[in-house]
């Protein structure tokens, strides 16, 4: 499993232009499910998400998680997370797992992380063309890979 986390000052997902969801501040999080991935991989990735320390303390460290600054979480399915370029130019997504495998580990995903916080988080539509929009906060990039936990 997959995520590119970004802190942001605002995102949403829009569907058909109308917006799915939207968050003011916090965590935007994509995530790709691999075939191989089960609830391990879940556990370690929504652990690690929650307890990220990318904001700001009082001293302008990034030293608080999301939970701390009660900053709120959007997630939104991202297969292309599981993309390989290694031979040619146009990438191959073999390693991303199919909708039978992957809907349900990104919705059990997405409830452990709500769990690991406190509080809902928000979705985009698994599947869905969705229109991603946001602003960076810093900017904050972090990938994770669940089977390269280094």
């Amino acid at each position: 499993m997959r995520a590119l986390i970004q802190r942001v000052r605002q995102a949403a997902v829009r569907i058909d232009g109308r917006v799915k969801s939207s968050i003011a501040g916090g965590l935007l999080v994509f995530v790709g499910v691999e075939a191989a991935d089960g609830e391990e991989d879940i556990a370690w990735l929504t652990g690690k998400i929650a307890r990220l320390r990318i904001f700001d303390d009082e001293c302008g460290v990034m030293n608080l998680d999301v939970k701390q600054t009660a900053g709120e979480v959007l997630v939104v399915s991202q297969f292309t997370l599981q993309a390989s370029v290694r031979k040619g130019n146009r990438p191959s997504y073999v390693k991303a797992a199919p909708e039978a495998v992957s809907r349900p580990l990104y919705e059990r995903f997405v409830a452990v992380l709500s769990g690991e916080l406190g509080r809902e988080v928000l979705t985009g539509e698994f599947g869905a063309d969705m229109a991603v929009e946001l602003c960076n906060d810093g900017p904050v990039t972090i990938w994770m890979d669940s089977k390269n936990r280094e």
